[in-house]
């Protein structure tokens, strides 16, 4: 696949848990769009950056701050693939497996991805859905070499559609002087404008979040 361009998009993020955490140096969320293949649409690879020897453990969402990734045409989801990072053996048999949707810590491929989730049901993803959870996380652990920074950022899902992307999503890594750190309601989308989280309709669940 061949980068067309990069688009950055600015963080908001409603709260920083503050107990038993310090300030991190995240930088925001950066988006890398892709030319897409065999008319599936465009690839967004959506980044946490940090800053150098930083890393990214979890993506995560809980009841206090739900997690919602969602697209306004829907996901590609290749019969190959699966929630996680394709595997690299398959590309040259299903070159349309490159595009697959899927959530990382890290990592394009199967290659050395130790990533774990717990909590969150993958059915509708799969199908070309939303990912929506409130208690469920995608996570890797410190000693693995995927968790840490490459030029300042971490790769956190490849998702591929004939429409626009957003998300809201919490969070948490660790400082290069191993401090832990967390962020809450992080929103990122792919159309760099005000309120376009809305574009999917994740106002009123930001919404529902922002009273508590």
């Amino acid at each position: 696949m061949n980068k067309v361009h990069t688009t950055i998009t600015t963080a908001i993020v409603s709260s920083l848990l503050a107990t038993g955490y310090a300030n991190a140096d995240f930088q925001g969320i950066s988006i890398d769009t892709l030319e897409g293949g065999f008319g599936v649409g465009t690839t967004y690879r959506v980044y946490v950056d940090v800053e150098a020897g930083d890393q990214l453990d979890a993506v995560f969402g809980d009841a206090v701050d739900p997690l919602l990734i969602g697209s306004t045409e829907g996901f590609y989801q290749n019969q190959f693939g699966t929630h996680k990072a394709p595997s690299a053996a398959l590309f040259s048999f299903f070159p349309s497996l490159e595009y697959d949707s899927f959530v990382t810590i890290g990592v394009l491929t199967d290659v050395g991805n130790a990533m774990l989730d717990i909590g969150v049901n993958w059915t509708d993803f799969e199908g070309g859905s939303d990912i929506v959870t409130s208690n469920g996380s995608w996570f890797a652990t410190p000693d693995d070499p995927q968790v840490f920074e490459i030029d300042g950022r971490v790769l956190i899902g490849q998702f591929t559609t004939t429409g626009d992307i957003a998300g809201m999503i919490n969070i948490q890594g660790k400082n290069a002087d191993l401090t832990n750190w967390q962020y809450r309601g992080v929103e990122f989308s792919s159309v760099p404008a005000p309120g376009a989280i809305a574009l999917l309709g994740l106002a009123g669940l930001a919404a529902r979040r922002r009273r508590k």
